[in-house]
C-alpha cells in the first residue's frame, strides 16, 4: 500500500472537521420542519430513506478540501476558511439535487435521488433550502474572525459562482434539444458547470487567507484550468476508461449519444462526421459500439482529448506557480492536480 502523499495527510486531517462543520450548517431547528432538513441529510450521505443516521455515498468532497487548502497554502490558518468550505460543498449539492430533477436522473452515488424519494416539488424545495443555507454559511465566516472585506471579496466570488453554475446548466439543457454542438460551445459549458466551482473554491479560501489580489486571480485561473481538465478527464473515461475501474460499461456515453468533447470533437472532422452523424441517427446496440469507437479513432478524437487535457494541467500548473512560488508544484494543490490528470476513475 503506497504512503499518503501531502493532499492525502491534508484530506485526513481536515474531512472530520469539514463534516461536523456542514452538519452544523445543515442542523434542523425544530421539530415541525425536520423533514425538510433530513431530505438535505439523505442528499449529504448522512442518513437513509427513513431519515436513520449512517454511512452513504459522500462524494470526495474535492471542492471544500480545495478551499481549506488555498486558505494554508497563502498563509492562513484553513480553521477559519471551515464556514466557507462548508457553504462550498452546500452549494455544490444544491445544484446536484436541481440537476437530477432537470435530467431526470433517477440515482446519484448507488441511492435514489432526493426527487425520486420525495416528490420533485419536495426535491426543489430541499435543494432551494440548500442554496440560502450555502450563503449562511459562508456569512458566518464573520463569527471567526475573518477580515470584513476578505468577506466581501469573498461573498462576491461566490455569487458570481452561482450565476455560472445556472449559466452552464442552461446550456447543458439546451444542447440536450441541439443536434448540432461546436467544441468551443461546450467547453463555455463545462467551463461554468463544472470549472467555475473548482475556482471559486480556491479563490474563496485564498481571499479568506489573507491572499492578494493578484494571487487570488492565479489560484482562481488555476482552479479553472484544473476543472476544465477534470471535466475532459471525464469524457475520456466515459468513453475508454476500464470498466473495472470506473464502474461503468465501456463506450456507455457513446451509445447514450452524450455530447462529450471527444464526440463533438470527432463530428467536427470532415473525414468522419458525415458517417458518424448517420450512425448516432439510427437506433444504436453494444454491438454498433466497435464500429462507433473506430470513427472516433479515425477522427483522433482520444488523443485530441488527451492533448486538451494536458494543456489545461499545464496551464493550470503555470497559473498556480504563479500564485505560491517555487514550492508549488509540491505542494498539496501541485499533487492534487497531478492525480487529477492520470485518474482512471
Amino acid at each position: 500500500m503506497s504512503e499518503p502523499n501531502s493532499f492525502d495527510r491534508f484530506a485526513r486531517q481536515w474531512l472530520p472537521l469539514l463534516e461536523a462543520e456542514m452538519r452544523s450548517q445543515l442542523a434542523h431547528p425544530d421539530a415541525v420542519v425536520a423533514q425538510h432538513y433530513q431530505m438535505m441529510h439523505y442528499h449529504m450521505g448522512w442518513v437513509d430513506e427513513s431519515f436513520r443516521p449512517g454511512a452513504f455515498g459522500t462524494g470526495k468532497r474535492i471542492r471544500p478540501l480545495l478551499c481549506l487548502l488555498a486558505c494554508a497554502a497563502v498563509g492562513g490558518d484553513p480553521a477559519l476558511a471551515l464556514p466557507a468550505a462548508s457553504a462550498v460543498e452546500i452549494l455544490h449539492n444544491f445544484s446536484l439535487i436541481h440537476d437530477d430533477i432537470e435530467d431526470g436522473d433517477e440515482t446519484r452515488r448507488h441511492r435514489p435521488t432526493v426527487w425520486k424519494v420525495w416528490g420533485v416539488p419536495q426535491a426543489i424545495n430541499a435543494g432551494d433550502g440548500m442554496f440560502a443555507l450555502a450563503f449562511a454559511a459562508l456569512l458566518s465566516s464573520r463569527g471567526w474572525g475573518v477580515a470584513e472585506g476578505a468577506l466581501v471579496a469573498a461573498l462576491t466570488r461566490f455569487a458570481a459562482c452561482c450565476a455560472a453554475l445556472t449559466e452552464g446548466q442552461h446550456l447543458d439543457l439546451r444542447f440536450e434539444q441541439e443536434e448540432s454542438v461546436s467544441v468551443a460551445d461546450y467547453l463555455r459549458m463545462i467551463e461554468g458547470k463544472t470549472a467555475s466551482l473548482v475556482a471559486a473554491s480556491l479563490s474563496i479560501g485564498a481571499l479568506l487567507g489573507g491572499a492578494s489580489r493578484e494571487c487570488d486571480n492565479a489560484l482562481y485561473r488555476f482552479g479553472l484550468h484544473i476543472g476544465l481538465a477534470f471535466q475532459i478527464r471525464d469524457d475520456i473515461l466515459g468513453i475508454w476508461g476500464d470498466p473495472a475501474v470506473t464502474g461503468k460499461a465501456a463506450g456507455n456515453d457513446i451509445l447514450r449519444r452524450k455530447k462529450s468533447l471527444p464526440l463533438l470533437y470527432a463530428l467536427e472532422e470532415p473525414t468522419v462526421s458525415q458517417q458518424l452523424m448517420r450512425r448516432l441517427g439510427e437506433p444504436l446496440a453494444e454491438s454498433d459500439l466497435p464500429g462507433l469507437l473506430n470513427l472516433l479513432a479515425a477522427a483522433n478524437a482520444q488523443a485530441f482529448a488527451e492533448d486538451a487535457v494536458r494543456t489545461h494541467h499545464q496551464q493550470g500548473l503555470t497559473a498556480l506557480q504563479e500564485a505560491l512560488g517555487a514550492a508549488a508544484l509540491c505542494s498539496p494543490l501541485g499533487v492534487l492536480a497531478d492525480d487529477l490528470l492520470l485518474r482512471q476513475a
